[in-house]
């Protein structure tokens, strides 16, 4: 067993710990929307989905289905969840997808407009969210079924979110409902059943009420939890926490267990820090990733994200950030320990990184929602699953994902990383050695050192587009004490033991 105390401590770092029956890890939308679509299909109490976009034209299985529209083997969610409260009266389908302003809309083809259309006149409670201040958004990604199994992810329902392992260049299933084709992308979920996912559950309907005003309660326990036939699950009964974002706003809290849970877990690692995610901006995860890199026995930091925001107004702005955060890590780096890398196509070209993955050697592993910028950590409504490495069997299957992770990147079975591992001694080391082993560009590309402009750095300095509140949310002056009060609060040092405490 792991001798070291647990880092989960609800009420700081996370909201609860709840045992799960079964976890599965899942890589890419092909592996998610293949558990999910089984699960829709078996639900017979509820089927309640909390998303950021949702879009009933959405394909769950393209890369099988020829005929998406074929009643008797639909293959969009919106006509599955559709057919599905049609032909079960007792079946209770709810999906709760934030109200997203009028640019954000258009940039998601009016995806959530146009769930709110195609649900109109059906048995499917569809309901946009707008209980938020106008600088915040809805960002949680949960499917919770019958009560009793959710799945979690970075992921969306949306129609250009559905891609491989493979990531292939010119993927003929990757293609907009009007034909275009989109770009590479990589996700990661969780699914869990049992009390994590009741837990869940109870997010959703706290979420609900909130927007509507309508009170629900969680379904009987059934005697089975609804589960994929084909998948077999990466652990058995392990304790996952479960950590949010929530802005104070209308009375309702301010909740910081997700950032609470990336210090604290950056604090624990020892050998390695293994960040996957769309956005590494926030000054106060910098710092702390800074502080350990300043160590000289400190641990590994490997950061693997997209090599540009897919949006004008994100490489504007979030991409401004990331590089100035990356460029102080860099500096900071004085032992030689902090690697990041932009991922790529078996071709070259980008691959959006939209998962959000922590990994600390192989005690901690974390799934979910948040990215590690300000929104994440104190702006928008964030939800993530954490589970630890207490025995050996979990310290495996977290090594283990880790390799299948960075195997996936690379082309190269886990074994192989895992191998390269042992020789190398490090991560950022075997992932040169593997990846300079094959023709054609690097799948994982060192991201240097860039210069940034006058106005990029004016923008990184000032957090613009990269809120921390609603009250900063037009002020970023307030933005900046905020962020320099919370750089010294929650970087210090723990205050020294009372005399009689002391050995």
């Amino acid at each position: 067993m792991d001798e070291r105390p647990s880092v989960f401590q609800p009420d700081l770092n996370c909201w609860r710990v709840e045992p799960a029956d079964r976890v599965a890890l899942l890589i890419d939308n092909d592996e998610t929307f293949d558990a999910l679509k089984p699960l829709l299909l078996a639900a017979k109490r509820s089927i309640w989905i909390l998303a950021w976009v949702f879009d009933p034209l959405t394909r769950l299985d393209p890369d099988r289905v020829r005929k998406s529209r074929d009643p008797g083997n639909a293959d969009r969610i919106g006509l599955i969840l559709r057919r599905q409260a049609a032909l079960n009266p007792a079946l209770d389908v709810r999906v709760l997808t934030w109200d997203m302003p009028f640019p954000i809309a258009a940039a998601q083809l009016f995806g959530p407009q146009r769930g709110a259309a195609f649900f109109a006149g059906s048995r499917v409670k569809y309901q946009m969210d707008a209980t938020l201040p106008a600088s915040a958004c809805h960002h949680q990604k949960v499917v919770v079924i019958d009560g009793a199994t959710a799945l979690l992810s970075g992921g969306d329902i949306g129609v250009d979110r559905w891609d491989a392992c493979e990531h292939l260049d010119n993927d003929p299933r990757r293609r907009l409902p009007t034909g275009r084709h989109y770009p590479a992308r990589h996700e990661v979920a969780m699914l869990v059943d049992g009390a994590a996912a009741r837990a869940l559950g109870e997010l959703f309907i706290a979420r609900w009420k909130n927007a509507t005003g309508e009170s629900l309660a969680l379904p009987d326990r059934p005697a089975d939890a609804p589960w994929p036939d084909s998948l077999v699950p990466d652990l058995r009964r392990a304790d996952i926490a479960i950590a949010r974002t929530q802005a104070a706003w209308k009375g309702r809290p301010e909740i910081i267990e997700s950032l609470m849970l990336h210090l604290a877990g950056i604090r624990s690692a020892r050998r390695l820090i293994y960040l996957e995610n769309q956005y590494l901006t926030s000054p106060l995860i910098v710092e702390a990733l800074a502080e350990r890199l300043a160590e000289p026995d400190g641990p590994e930091v490997v950061t693997i994200g997209p090599s540009r925001s897919p949006s004008y107004f994100d490489r504007i702005t979030m991409d401004s950030a990331r590089t100035s955060a990356i460029n102080r890590l860099l500096a900071t780096d004085i032992h030689g320990r902090f690697s990041a890398f932009s991922a790529h196509t078996p071709g070259g070209g980008p691959i959006i990184v939209h998962s959000k993955v922590a990994i600390m050697d192989d005690r901690m592993l974390r799934v979910g929602s948040a990215n590690l910028n300000n929104r994440s950590i104190g702006l928008d409504t964030e939800c993530d699953l954490a589970l630890e490495g207490g025995s050996p069997l979990n310290r495996e299957v977290i090594a283990a994902f880790l390799a299948r992770l960075i195997g996936h990147f690379l082309g190269r079975e886990p074994l192989d990383v895992q191998m390269a591992l042992e020789q190398e001694g490090g991560l950022a080391a075997a992932i040169t050695l593997l990846d300079g082993k094959r023709d054609g560009p690097r799948r994982l590309q060192p991201v240097p050192h860039r210069k940034l402009t006058g106005v990029q750095q004016f923008i990184a300095d000032w957090n613009l587009g990269d809120s921390l509140s609603p009250e900063d949310a037009w002020r970023p002056w307030g933005r900046r004490a905020r962020l320099r009060r919370d750089l010294l609060r929650l970087t210090a040092p723990p205050p020294p033991a009372p005399e009689f405490l002391q050995p």
